[in-house]
């Protein structure tokens, strides 16, 4: 299977085309480029679930997130309409951001994020309006 590496926008976009869980992006895509269907055991399921949205800012759920302080990495994921690290529950990166540092943090510049179906990590400011 091939990656293609796609804007935020653009996931978006894909995702609100999907009429329902079961329709993948590669049904979506399919369908705007007048592809035949394909059967569904040969595409693989995308996590489905809550997004979490913050700042106006929706990251999909299974999105992954990873941040490294003191030499160590830290990695956590957008589930069920919030930010998950270590089991706990965040509604803002820099709440997540800041109970690993016990200080200050902008979670915006501290966190990266890897989107589902995606190979590559991109800082989350990147994703605000205006960034």
């Amino acid at each position: 299977m091939q990656t293609v590496e796609i804007d935020f926008d653009v996931f978006k976009e894909i995702t609100n085309r999907r009429k329902t869980e079961g329709v993948t992006p590669n049904d979506v895509l399919r369908e705007l480029f007048g592809l035949d269907p394909i059967e569904a055991k040969d595409v693989p399921l995308m996590p489905s679930g809550k997004p979490w949205v913050t700042k106006g800012v929706t990251f999909p759920y299974g999105a992954q997130f990873r941040a490294t302080y003191k030499g160590q990495e830290f990695i956590a994921e957008a589930k069920d309409g919030a930010l998950f690290l270590n089991g706990k529950r965040f509604i803002s990166p820099s709440a997540a951001a800041v109970s690993i540092t016990g200080n200050s943090v902008n979670g915006w510049i501290f966190w990266e994020c890897k989107l589902p179906g995606s190979d590559s990590w991109k800082i989350i400011k990147d994703y605000r309006m205006g960034a």
